[in-house]
């Protein structure tokens, strides 16, 4: 389902919306996902999986959760940075991002972050053809990253917006975190 209007997180118009609460959200969102992912990712060209995110903060957790299912599924040519136990966020996106670049000869980032978003929109997942820009929800100026860009609207965007992650429901990341992981899992075993 393809929608115009843009997300805190995205700076371009080309974003799907996929409502995680579907009972074929991960189908939809994996086999739209698996037409913008290279076709046979290798050791020098990955597809790197970078989730960004904090353990601290319910609503920031979605990013090192999925990174957390991820890490646990081992595909070939693919490589994950942001999980549970060593999380990619504000204070070390750049040092990690400047280690993949001179890690891998042509990497392909696919950039996944919570965002926040209209009322209406909680718990969809957003698929993005541009970079994502990670902490504009909760104004903070982080440098864009990313070939492709996954997000899950986690809570609504208003004034005291870094209280909106922290409120965030569980059960609402969680649901993402599961839709986003089984779609990647779909793109990546039909490739």
């Amino acid at each position: 389902m393809k929608k115009p209007a843009l997300l805190p997180a995205h700076t371009a118009e080309n974003v799907y919306y996929f409502n995680s609460y579907k009972p074929d959200a991960a189908f939809d969102f994996g086999f739209d996902l698996k037409t913008f992912l290279p076709p046979v990712p290798t050791a020098e060209t990955p597809i790197i999986f970078l989730c960004i995110g904090t353990d601290r903060s319910t609503g920031d957790s979605l990013g090192p959760l999925i990174g957390y299912k991820l890490a646990k599924l081992c595909f070939p040519g693919t490589v994950i940075y942001g999980t549970l136990g060593n999380p990619v966020h504000a204070l070390n996106l750049r040092k990690v991002c400047s280690h993949i670049q001179n890690t891998y000869r042509s990497p392909y980032i696919v950039a996944i972050d919570a965002s926040l978003g209209s009322r209406n929109h909680i718990g969809y997942i957003t698929l993005s053809t541009a970079p994502l820009q990670p902490g504009l929800g909760v104004k903070k100026n982080l440098p864009k990253v990313g070939d492709l860009a996954i997000t899950g609207i986690v809570n609504q965007a208003k004034s005291g917006d870094s209280y909106m992650l922290q409120s965030t429901r569980l059960s609402t990341v969680m649901n993402m975190a599961d839709c986003i992981v089984k779609g990647i899992r779909m793109a990546l075993l039909t490739m």
